[in-house]
């Protein structure tokens, strides 16, 4: 069966790996480690997907196991990252909305960055632990779609995997409101603070909030109607035991494209969660792809570039480059 997303879907998500990297160094300059770990996140899913799409486009065959190990891993690590991120970035609206300091010294700059760490990467592989609890077996293969986890449709695991976006997603709400609300009270004071505070400008703060509250509107009611879908499309599996749960947990299921889009809610479930990471990707450089600071960046890359091949010749330098000779220098092989 031909899949009709096929070739768009492999190059929309190459596209969405790249464009989401390109204002990474920048902000890592800036130590906005929440923005950090949201392009990450977002690069994962989109690099993710695009390797599943492009192996199993033809066919459901078991050729890599191993990567199907990390790819679900990836899928259950980004559902939760991705929105964590943002909670971290809403969380540093926040607080600068409040016209507090923002983290200057170097320590202070390492306590933020610890303390995203903690929501942005231990608590996404904590929730890939907790997976494993109610994970049927080793991992599903869908034609055109690739690795995909195995969940059990329990109880449990709507406590242990599923809830989770939709909770964070209520926290970042909760900050999004009390952000709006300490803005609208010291506009005064906000303006002066932000014109002495060199690492954010007013346009990347309302950016920075725009993207915030896009992956807020998009993302929780998505989160939420993939909760109710499961719940209601299929009954409840009854938890009996862990060795109930993992019964032959090392099997592999195979599931041809003919077989499982004749489920539409299944198909729905599998497309949300394939587009969401390109998507995220696209519109996270829609807000900072095209600013003036990454229209700066963009100017001094290239001119590196140029320099570093050699385009633009010192007129002052006495020495001539032969029409032969190669611009760009051959790096020496490494051993």
């Amino acid at each position: 069966m031909s899949d009709i997303t096929y070739p768009l879907f492999p190059i929309v998500t190459a596209l969405g790996f790249v464009i989401v990297l390109i204002p990474l160094p920048w902000h890592l300059e800036a130590w906005n480690s929440g923005t950090c770990y949201y392009m990450i996140w977002v690069a994962l899913a989109c690099l993710n997907q695009f390797v599943n799409s492009v192996v199993w486009t033809n066919d459901a065959l078991n050729r890599a196991p191993i990567w199907c190990d990390i790819s679900t891993r990836i899928t259950l690590g980004a559902a939760v990252g991705i929105p964590a991120s943002s909670l971290c970035i809403m969380r540093r609206l926040y607080n600068i909305s409040k016209v507090q300091a923002v983290a200057t010294t170097r320590a202070e700059k390492r306590r933020a960055v610890l303390v995203d760490t903690l929501i942005c990467v231990l608590f996404p592989i904590i929730e890939m632990v907790l997976a494993y609890i109610v994970q049927g077996h080793r991992f599903d293969i869908f034609e055109q779609v690739g690795c995909y986890p195995h969940i059990v449709n329990m109880l449990p695991a709507y406590f242990l995997v599923v809830m989770w976006p939709v909770v964070i997603g209520m926290i970042s709400a909760i900050y999004c409101g009390l952000t709006l609300w300490s803005f609208l009270q010291r506009q005064a004071q906000f303006s002066q603070f932000m014109s002495s505070n060199s690492s954010l400008t007013m346009s990347r703060y309302f950016r920075l909030m725009a993207l915030a509250g896009v992956e807020l509107l998009c993302t929780t009611p998505l989160s939420v109607f993939l909760m109710v879908l499961n719940l209601t499309a299929q009954p409840l599996d009854p938890w009996v035991s862990w060795q109930d749960t993992h019964y032959n947990f090392s099997r592999v299921r195979l599931v041809p494209a003919v077989f499982w889009t004749m489920n539409r809610w299944l198909v729905v479930g599998i497309q949300v969660n394939r587009w969401s990471g390109p998507f995220c990707a696209f519109i996270f450089f829609a807000f900072f792809g095209f600013a003036a600071e990454a229209r700066k960046n963009y100017r001094n890359t290239i001119s590196k570039v140029f320099a570093f091949c050699r385009l633009k010749r010192d007129p002052l330098s006495p020495q001539k480059t032969s029409p032969g000779s190669v611009l760009c220098p051959i790096p020496a092989p490494t051993r």
